[in-house]
Parts: structure tokens; C-alpha cells; sequence
């Protein structure tokens, strides 16, 4: 039962379902000259905003609690979307026009690419998270571009040309659902004793193993979890934009999730959530400073680094993510 804690779910989900009904209001109701204040790009702009929360509080799993160093998380991402395209667009030819197909094989491609993703995190994981530090890092990287590589030359998946023609599933709708989703099964890992296994991982790996915790399975158990909804993040990214391009998972796209993750604050769902929200919001806010904004951005990032070290939310938790310390107890006994 670690995925399904009642307590305090209802409130996460009630508090994501609020943000919805706010953002759906004001998509619909004319204010400025007749038309809607939350247009089609900003629309666009939160759909990301959701995906890039899924992927970075399952990369906190990893680098916050868990106490590793990946940096590779694009490519697990590339696998989930790769996939889920594959069996869409090229295999069962769904259409939107006829979502009582499309759909089920829509919500069925994702969950096969996130398996694939968690595979490929596996196949990462096994070996290498035995290795610590800067090692892993490089590892992780080493593996993005791999599978980045191994994308463009093969010629089924259309190689360098980006697979185009993607059916447009994603919509505002799914984002939500998907975002709740899989923040709440994620931070009802945390809050288990699993997630105690992980945090005792990252605070001391021998103390860890001295307590009978096989920190080896532990870990790679964690990582391809992690890359599962990575997967998954893939496959519904690739339904939002309709075409994928291997260049989309470089090294600066999962550097763009460590931003998001130790800005907002690795130890902390709230975090995690909170630094994809701001900093994919910001460089679009500041388009209006043309040239500056690349200045002032970084600025912004240097600044919070320097002032709060820890993140935005550091240790802190929202109330309704955050499991009172009685109920913890009584979830882990």
C-alpha cells in the first residue's frame, strides 16, 4: 500500500483541481477586449509547466532523496517519447477524431514508453549505481547521449529528421490528471518506509547498510522508478508537440531539470514543484526585454544559489503534500 496513503491525498489532488478550475476559468472568460486572459500559448506554456514538475520531482527522487548524481534524465525521457509516438503514429495510426480508440491506446502508449524508460534506467542503474559522485554523473550522461545517438542513426525512428505527425492527445485535461497523478504516487514513496530507506541512503550509505537496507537494490529500484515517469513525461510531451527531434533530450534539457530541481530545492516535493512553475514561467514573462533576458535570467538563478543555498522551499513541504509526523509513523510501521 506505499502508493496509496489516504491521508492528505485528497488534498493534494483537491489543491491541483483548484489551480485547474482558476487556470479553465480564465482561459474561458473574455476580460481583455473580449478575449480570454490565459490564451492558446499560455495554455501551451502551462501543459509544460506540468510536465517539467513530473520530471523534476522524479529526478529529486533520485538526486534529492536518494542522494545521487544523475544527469541524464533527458534521455529517459527521449526513450518514453520515442515510443509512445512509435506505437501512435507509425504502428496503429490512432487519430484524435476518434478519442474512444485513440485515447485508451493513447493512455496505453505512455505507460509502454515509461516501461521501456524504466527498463533503460535499469539497464543504467544495475551497474553503475556503484559507482558514486562525479563517476555516476558522467555515467548518466554518457547514457543520455547514447540513447540520444542511438535515436538519430536509427533509420525506423527517422533519425535526424524528428518524427513528426504525432497525434495531439495532450490537452489541458490530461496534464492535470497526469501531474496529480504522479505526484501523489511519488510522494507517497517518499513518505513511506521506503522513503525512509532512501533518505538514510543519501545521509549515510554504510549506516544505511549496517541497518540491513540493500542499498544496492534500493537504489536501482529508485532510479528506474524515477525513469518510469520520465518515460511517461516523454510520451505525453511528444503528444503536445507533435513532432520530436533527438536534439530535444540533449544534455541541455536534462541540465534545464537540474535548474528547476536545486533552485526550487532538492529535498523537497514542494520544491520541485515550485521550481519548474517559476523558471519556466520567467524567461517567457521577460520576452518583453529581448536581449536583456538572457542576462537577467541567469542573474536571477546566480542570486537564489548564492542567498538560499538550500532552494526556494529548502526542507519545506506545502501542508498538503507534507504527512504529519503521527501519521508517518503510523505508515511506516
Amino acid at each position: 500500500m506505499t502508493f496509496i496513503r489516504t491521508h492528505r491525498t485528497v488534498a493534494t489532488v483537491a489543491a491541483f483541481v483548484l489551480v485547474y478550475v482558476i487556470i479553465k476559468t480564465f482561459s474561458i472568460l473574455p476580460l481583455a477586449e473580449g478575449k480570454p486572459l490565459i490564451n492558446g500559448y499560455y495554455l501551451q506554456l502551462i501543459a509544460l509547466i506540468g510536465i517539467n514538475i513530473v520530471m523534476t520531482v522524479s529526478l529529486g527522487m533520485v538526486n534529492g532523496f536518494t542522494g545521487q548524481f544523475s544527469i541524464g534524465h533527458a534521455g529517459f525521457m527521449a526513450v518514453g517519447a520515442y515510443t509512445s509516438a512509435m506505437i501512435t503514429t507509425v504502428w496503429l495510426h490512432v487519430s484524435v477524431a476518434n478519442p474512444w480508440v485513440g485515447y485508451p491506446v493513447f493512455i496505453l502508449a505512455i505507460l509502454v514508453g515509461g516501461l521501456m524508460a524504466a527498463g533503460a534506467g535499469y539497464l543504467v542503474g544495475a551497474p553503475s549505481l556503484r559507482l558514486k559522485g562525479d563517476y555516476l554523473a558522467i555515467v548518466t550522461l554518457c547514457a543520455n547521449e547514447l540513447i540520444r545517438t542511438v535515436i538519430r542513426v536509427t533509420e525506423v525512428l527517422n533519425g535526424p529528421r524528428g518524427l513528426g505527425g504525432i497525434p495531439k492527445f495532450t490537452n489541458l485535461e490530461v496534464i492535470f490528471v497526469f501531474t496529480i497523478v504522479s505526484v501523489v504516487l511519488m510522494r507517497n514513496y517518499v513518505f513511506s518506509s521506503h522513503g525512509r530507506s532512501m533518505k538514510a541512503i543519501r545521509d549515510s550509505e554504510i549506516a544505511a547498510e549496517a541497518m540491513g537496507i540493500n542499498t544496492t537494490r534500493q537504489k536501482v529500484f529508485v532510479f528506474a522508478f524515477s525513469a518510469f515517469f520520465a518515460g511517461v513525461s516523454g510520451g505525453v510531451f511528444a503528444h503536445l508537440l507533435q513532432y520530436i527531434h533527438p536534439d530535444n533530450f540533449s544534455f541541455v534539457k536534462s541540465l534545464e531539470y537540474l535548474i528547476y530541481l536545486y533552485v526550487g530545492g532538492s529535498e523537497s516535493i514542494s520544491g520541485a514543484i515550485i521550481g519548474p512553475a517559476i523558471f519556466t514561467l520567467l524567461p517567457e514573462l521577460m520576452r518583453g526585454l529581448k536581449d536583456w533576458r538572457m542576462v537577467i535570467y541567469p542573474l536571477i538563478l546566480i542570486l537564489t544559489m548564492i542567498f538560499r543555498t538550500e532552494g526556494i522551499m529548502g526542507l519545506k513541504e506545502f501542508s498538503f503534500i507534507l504527512i504529519p509526523q503521527r501519521k508517518r509513523k503510523e505508515a511506516n510501521t
